[in-house]
């Protein structure tokens, strides 16, 4: 017996043993890094002259990109892309050169990993990558592809709402030695996943590739041996083997400027409630806000879009510090009003005194335990009987347990700090993929779901939970794009224009789009321009549907990547225009004035859908003029920005609820795109709209 039990005890020593190995990455095959890019440019196609992207302005274009990219140098990716949680693999920057050129065929991205977990070896090898993918781009003044380097400054301290910034992407305009950082910042001095014990991360070779597992365990490791740099020192004299930290986006900024080079910070994800405190608000970011800068923001991204903004709370807070539960809204219900419905449904007897004791203390329950917690209140409830509560319903593609005081329409309508001072930002609005899988710009065809998605699920776990949690992944969508009005293909020329804010945002599609200001005091002023006015102002929109998409890839990714690698990078998918463009059915005019006294109330200030201008819908485009009689009387700041929004189309994620309707249109059952409900070989479309979103038009009315 005591043989058998000291055997035991062996056999349990050596697994765990084992796992720690694996863990530590002790059998793994040590530094991995980017292959080479694949060789040679492809031919670039300049817009058709004489429509809304043509020669504007003297010979500026429109020229389609990505400034929001990860491979598996972002420790959460590496894990999305192993069988554990149903990914497609490792990725590396390389990778992400090879789609941004032949399978999605952009004229500009960027990398983001997150700058958290990347190590001084990572670093030098993403600069490499960005260098080979220029290299590799034809003639630097006319190039098909620019691959701007950066990273993603990620703080995420839920516990501390004041101080929560958000994630920022940092990306400058040279790449070059010498030229850009050496290495990156991050907001912390480590990155959530580098806090897993070795041998849990041992017990992934259960369900993944060994080597996979161990190499992951050694980058974790090469990750948590990387040392902090000391404080006080300028960033340029700091030793490039460090991992150099800024708490605040203030102290960012100090450092960015110690390195002297062209960046910009493009804050994004701030209306998701899966990385964001859901009670959050941007005007507790206002007195970090610097707009040489912060002079984009991402509103749309394949998390989700972040636009509007809904004036609903999830839990009600009295004068005294008491909770309440707060009445729903016509497209928001908090959940604590649905777990007082449901608790009242298993009364026996629903409209007696000892329910309405037993369902108030259910809600007080709740409130204290906040959401997703306490929905584990009930657990017998299924996900449809939560009935979409908790998400921002009757919206386009809308992020997961939205947080609608870090919308664009309510950042972009403040003009206080939480102190009561006056600051204000001015964001130009872009579209971004924030893919996890090395794949920019993938929202140019509806297809290969858990490829051009972060969706993912936990191996093994589809009916794990009827949480929040589970409930998010199926607000995953394809992924935006920024569109830039450039006089030129160059990175020079692409970089002036994101710094004008001379861009828009599009869900995806290649729609083209035109927003002018047509009296200004110098003449006509394009979407993203600072005008004071003191006459009524005139505006005209120019839209045209995006290019229908041809099947298949075109026969210069084919002959680059070979058949194999197009199958297995670009899903056998590419971008492929055809000649007939997609209709424009309406334009949507969105009017916002902002703040001109600290306690004035946000909701009234932000008029959505102000001006609507239906379209005829051919295909041929959509030309719309229209003034605003009220400025001149109003006497205060006002902006605008337009929608150009498509006919509707079969979307991954159209339909995020995945709703059955009844005859009156109202969602009676849900099936939600995750677990049982979302194999792998379907990818969940429903009927939306896709739209374009320009940077706004500031206007300022003389003092």
């Amino acid at each position: 017996m005591k043989r058998l039990l000291l055997g035991v005890l062996l056999l349990v020593a050596v697994s765990i043993g084992l796992l720690y190995a694996l863990g530590r990455g002790w059998l793994g095959g040590g530094p991995w890094q980017s292959p080479p890019v694949t060789a040679g440019s492809r031919p670039v196609a300049l817009p058709p002259a004489g429509d809304v992207a043509g020669p504007l302005r003297g010979d500026r274009q429109v020229l389609f990109g990505d400034l929001h990219v990860h491979t598996s140098y972002s420790l959460d990716a590496y894990l999305f892309g192993t069988a554990l949680v149903r990914g497609t693999g490792i990725t590396t920057p390389a990778d992400a050169c090879d789609f941004a050129r032949y399978c999605s065929a952009l004229d500009f991205w960027s990398i983001n990993d997150h700058a958290e977990g990347l190590t001084p070896r990572v670093w030098r090898d993403t600069l490499d990558a960005i260098r080979a993918c220029n290299e590799q781009a034809g003639d630097p003044a006319n190039p098909d592809l620019v691959s701007f380097v950066g990273w993603e400054w990620s703080n995420s301290d839920a516990d501390d709402v004041p101080s929560h910034y958000g994630h920022k992407n940092v990306i400058f305009r040279t790449w070059e030695e010498g030229r850009a950082p050496t290495r990156p910042i991050a907001s912390r001095p480590r990155y959530v996943l580098t806090r897993i014990p070795p041998v849990l991360v041992g017990l992934m070779g259960i369900v993944e590739e060994l080597r996979v597992v161990s190499d992951f365990g050694w980058y974790l490791q090469e990750s948590r041996d990387t040392p902090l740099c000391p404080e006080g020192v300028p960033a340029t004299a700091l030793p490039d083997t460090c991992r150099e930290v800024a708490l605040t986006p203030r102290e960012l900024y100090r450092k960015l400027d110690e390195w002297g080079y062209d960046a910009m910070v493009i804050p994004h994800g701030l209306a998701w409630g899966t990385t964001n405190p859901l009670e959050a608000d941007f005007r507790n970011q206002l007195d970090q806000y610097e707009q040489r800068y912060q002079n984009l923001l991402e509103t749309y991204s394949g998390h989700g879009s972040s636009e509007r903004f809904e004036d609903f709370q999830r839990i009600g807070v009295n004068a005294d510090g008491s909770l309440f539960c707060p009445p729903a809204t016509a497209n928001f219900t908090p959940c604590c009003q649905r777990a007082g419905e449901l608790a009242r449904a298993r009364c026996d007897a629903p409209d007696s005194p000892a329910c309405a004791a037993e369902v108030g203390a259910l809600v007080a329950r709740f409130l204290r335990e906040g959401e997703p917690a306490g929905r584990e209140l009930l657990p017998e409830a299924s996900l449809d009987d939560w009935a979409g509560c908790g998400q921002l319903r009757n919206t386009f593609q809308p992020a997961s347990m939205y947080v609608p005081r870090q919308s664009t329409q309510y950042n972009l309508a403040l003009g206080f700090d939480a102190r009561g001072r006056p600051q204000r930002a001015r964001f130009g609005l872009i579209g971004s993929g924030d893919n996890h899988q090395a794949r920019a710009g993938t929202g140019y065809k509806e297809t290969s779901r858990v490829l051009y998605t972060d969706t993912k699920s936990v191996s093994g776990k589809d009916g794990w939970s009827y949480s929040a949690d589970v409930e998010s992944g199926a607000f995953f969508y394809t992924g935006g794009l920024v569109a830039a009005y450039a006089d030129g293909r160059d990175r020079d020329a692409i970089w002036r224009a994101l710094q004008r804010r001379e861009v828009y945002a599009t869900s995806g599609d290649r729609i083209l789009v035109r927003f002018d200001l047509l009296n200004g005091p110098q003449g006509a002023a394009p979407m993203g321009s600072e005008v004071t006015l003191r006459e009524t102002p005139r505006f005209r929109v120019q839209a045209l549907g995006a290019l229908e998409q041809l099947p298949g890839c075109p026969e210069a990714a084919v002959a680059a990547l070979g058949r194999e690698r197009v199958a297995s990078l670009c899903g056998g998918e590419c971008y492929r225009p055809g000649d007939r463009r997609k209709s424009i059915s309406r334009v949507e005019i969105v009017r916002i004035r902002p703040q001109v006294r600290a306690d004035e109330d946000i909701a009234p200030l932000v008029e959505d859908r102000w001006r609507v201008f239906d379209c005829p819908g051919t295909g041929e485009g959509c030309t719309v003029e229209f003034e605003d009689p009220d400025y001149v009387p109003s006497a205060r700041p006002a902006l605008y920005y337009a929608r150009a929004i498509e006919a509707p189309q079969a979307l991954v994620g159209g339909d995020p609820f995945g709703c059955e309707y009844d005859g009156e249109g109202n969602c009676r059952r849900r099936h939600y795109c995750i677990g049982e409900n979302a194999p792998a070989d379907e990818n969940c479309t429903a009927a939306a709209e896709p739209r374009a979103w320009t940077s706004p038009i500031f206007l300022e009315f003389p003092r």
